[in-house]
């Protein structure tokens, strides 16, 4: 007999069935046993009464453990008093492996712990429901851009210079050169977005920064679009749009996992465009009023980057995500265009998600002119050589172009309205973390 998931059992009410699975939990009621069963699609009780059973299948319902993988024969029906849930009669099981005293038991256990057994704590409830959510995500990603007329172009893992900044990079041998792990696919993008007009990466980026605040990994998964003869306000326009898809999309088929993770839907039902824009320097007043007020612990001065608690003041002024756009160039990168109002000003953006989950995305503007930014890169200590192709780019056909970058572990802890990013990728990397 074919094996059945747990996901389609609807399909198969009254008809007997094969799960193969684990099993999640058990309870036993004198003649009666009660046993979660999971299968990866899903989880279902399945009764096994003594009476109705041979004496094998009962001896091994009273003996599995939990964890331990199983095969089970059985007939589906629905819950008399819960419409929806299903549940399933055994009529046979076989255990296919027993296994000994599994580590993580429904006792509280701290997260250290947890993280050493990251590879087992995957198979709980709620991280289930996590990475199931993250996988909508990046279902919507993709869809997203496939619809608007992007084409998926991969960038490079392994780079020859710093795309953000020198001090952040992971540095490896490549033969007899030295190479750095990407912080970003933009600079490539911007040769693919020359190639077919609206192009995008997705993948893995990495960034040696030495944190270990909860919204930090040290290897991500970043999304980076980029658009030929865009403007700034285009690609505003563009993030608040996608960011407004994502989580309609995540609302429209994973209600029950946010419900599971005790996420409050309300909060997420108003994020559609358009979002809250704030000029840098109306940012920066706010914040410094905010000082004044006692409502923000550090004065924030005019000029500097903004800090976690900035961002996190700033986002709770607002039920969406606000667009904090032209920020001193000082403290952006070296590609960015300047204003032409203010060329002390650089034509960036970042969008800070609510309830205090910080940036999520970044971008903006890239500079057109060949003159310009080879002077920047001087001016930032970058040796030009690494970057004669990028030149070539502002020599060839050059446009004006924009895009931007979202990481995926922070739009997940957003979306799932977790504590920290830790839970929102499989296995994460982290300042003191590289197992398992």
């Amino acid at each position: 007999m074919a094996q059945t998931y747990i996901s389609d059992i609807a399909r198969h009410t009254g008809q007997e069935v094969v799960i193969k699975g684990w099993l999640y939990n058990k309870r036993s009621s004198g003649k009666l046993g009660f046993l979660e069963i999971r299968d990866g699609s899903g989880t279902i009780q399945a009764i096994v009464s003594k009476k109705d059973v041979s004496p094998e299948t009962w001896e091994a319902s009273e003996r599995v453990t939990q964890e331990s993988s199983v095969i089970v024969n059985g007939v589906p029906r629905e819950h008399p008093k819960r419409p929806g849930v299903f549940e399933l009669d055994i009529r046979q099981m076989e255990i296919v492996q027993l296994t000994g005293e599994y580590p993580i038991s429904p006792k509280d256990h701290g997260v250290d712990f947890l993280m050493d057994h990251r590879h087992l704590w995957l198979r709980s409830r709620r991280q289930h429901a996590i990475l199931k959510v993250r996988h909508e995500i990046i279902r919507a990603v993709r869809d997203f851009f496939d619809n608007q007329g992007f084409v998926l172009c991969d960038t490079p893992i392994f780079t020859p210079a710093a795309c953000e900044g020198t001090s952040t990079l992971f540095e490896v041998g490549y033969f007899d050169e030295k190479a750095y792990l990407t912080q970003s696919g933009q600079l490539y993008n911007e040769a693919t977005a020359a190639a077919f007009g609206k192009a995008y990466c997705f993948g893995p980026t990495f960034r040696a920064e030495k944190s270990k605040t909860r919204r930090h990994l040290t290897e991500f998964w970043m999304v980076e679009p980029e658009v030929a003869y865009a403007r700034l306000d285009d690609i505003m326009v563009l993030a608040e749009n996608f960011l407004s898809y994502i989580v309609a999309r995540v609302l429209e088929t994973r209600r029950e996992e946010l419900e599971q993770l005790e996420r409050d839907i309300s909060k997420l039902e108003g994020i559609v465009p358009p979002f809250p824009r704030l000029q840098y320097d109306v940012a920066a007043k706010m914040l410094q009023n905010a000082h004044d007020a006692g409502s923000v612990e550090h004065r924030f001065e005019w000029g500097g980057d903004l800090g976690s608690p900035d961002e996190t003041y700033l986002s709770s002024q607002y039920d969406k995500p606000v667009m904090v756009h032209r920020y001193p160039a000082a403290v952006k990168a070296f590609y960015m265009e300047p204003d032409p109002q203010r060329p002390d000003l650089a034509l960036c953006v970042d969008v800070l998600a609510p309830e205090g989950y910080g940036e999520i995305i970044g971008g903006g503007e890239r500079m057109s002119s060949h003159e310009l930014l080879l002077q920047r890169i001087h001016e930032h200590h970058l040796p030009p050589e690494a970057f004669d192709w990028y030149l070539d780019l502002r020599k060839y056909g050059s446009v004006p172009h924009a895009g931007f970058g979202m990481g995926i572990e922070r739009c997940v802890a957003w979306i799932c309205g977790l504590e920290h990013v830790r839970e929102t990728i499989p296995f994460p990397r982290m300042l003191y973390r590289l197992k398992p």
